[in-house]
């Protein structure tokens, strides 16, 4: 198996996010470290990441999370912060996360050992719908919302598709809405709403999809139901 599959499989990212760990440097096959991208890995090697070894699930495992604001969604961070890894069970620390929420946003992350499952999600062309809940600074119109929905393009030319917006309340020069975007960019929400001069002062991932965050706790995570995963691989 190739090594960038043999690591996407072993719970280690997307098969790009693989290929820059090698390209790095930072995985060992035998002791030695490879930066070969065409290096197939066999049977009995030895493969480590960080000095942490990679192996191929015996049985995959599907987890959600309530991301807590002030965590970052990295498995390390060279600025000291917290990081989602630090929330996982004990048992479950070899599950990698599924996509991104940035430092300032909480809600729903998925967790898995499934990388295959895992790059497709997080594929834009896959389109998973992602719902947020959202406040920002200003009273939004109807005009606006719809220019959003329509899809926004920034002045440097970066692109967002169209997405839908409900407006659940406009007071006190604020407003709180739903919005589901259907590709996930970076940051791709504050950045539009930045574009139309409101800024973001709350937002929370409640859904991808049909699996949805519920009341579960900040912090704390649950296994997903048969039926979660069954959703997850008909994606």
């Amino acid at each position: 198996m190739r090594i960038n599959k043999f690591l996407a499989t072993a719970g280690f990212g997307s098969r790009r996010k693989c290929e820059e760990l090698v390209t790095a440097g930072r995985v060992k096959i035998n002791g030695k470290v490879e930066t070969n991208l065409a290096f197939v890995v066999e049977e009995n090697d030895k493969v480590t990441v960080d000095e942490k070894r990679a192996e191929l699930p015996s049985k995959f495992t599907y987890l959600m999370m309530h991301k807590p604001k002030g965590y970052i969604t990295s498995a390390r961070d060279d600025r000291d912060r917290k990081t989602v890894m630090e929330l996982l069970p004990k048992n479950l620390k070899n599950l990698m996360p599924v996509g991104r929420l940035d430092y300032n946003s909480e809600g729903l992350l998925l967790f898995t050992n499934d990388g295959k499952t895992a790059e497709k999600l997080m594929k834009p062309s896959t389109e998973v719908p992602k719902t947020y809940s959202v406040k920002i600074e200003g009273e939004i119109t109807e005009e606006i919302a719809e220019k959003i929905e329509k899809g926004v393009t920034l002045v440097d030319g970066t692109k967002y598709k169209p997405c839908e917006i409900e407006i659940k309340e406009v007071k006190e020069r604020k407003s709180k809405l739903e919005i589901v975007i259907y590709e996930g960019k970076n940051r791709e929400i504050r950045k539009i709403f930045d574009t139309f001069g409101f800024n973001v002062i709350f937002l929370k991932r409640v859904a991808i999809g049909t699996i949805r965050l519920g009341g579960l706790t900040r912090g704390t995570c649950r296994l997903l139901r048969p039926s979660e995963v069954e959703y997850l691989k008909s994606i």
